[in-house]
């Protein structure tokens, strides 16, 4: 297989879980923008749509963790505990989902790039 194929692969994977994250945003963060109790616990959003990844990650990652990073970063990510109280299983089934699939196509991306540097597939 050439560079070019195998790149093409965690492509479409980064398209897959660019849908999954249009269906994540207008489900469950509209859901969650409504209550009020929640809306200024979702992270900062820097740039467009970085809320929405920014839930996703709280809800992809263990709890501890997640908690470990709302304290480190001052309030600029989601709150775990609220995010658990207000979403569905199907919420976090789908953030995890859209998440996995676009971190490990972009980290994919990235070793093959490297590796193409390196002349792997000359």
């Amino acid at each position: 297989m050439t560079f070019s194929t195998l790149l093409a692969i965690p492509f479409v994977v980064l398209l897959v879980g660019s849908v999954f994250f249009v269906i994540f945003g207008q489900v469950t963060m509209r859901k969650l923008r409504k209550k009020p109790e929640i809306r200024h616990e979702l992270g900062i959003e820097f740039l467009s749509g970085w809320d929405i990844l920014s839930v996703a990650q709280t809800l992809t990652l263990p709890k501890s963790i997640a908690q470990r990073i709302r304290r480190n970063s001052r309030g600029t990510a989601a709150d775990p505990d609220l995010l658990y109280r207000y979403t569905t299983l199907f919420d976090r089934v789908l953030a995890r989902v859209f998440y996995m699939l676009i971190t490990l196509s972009v980290f994919a991306m990235f070793v093959l790039i490297i590796l193409d540097e390196f002349g792997v597939f000359d």
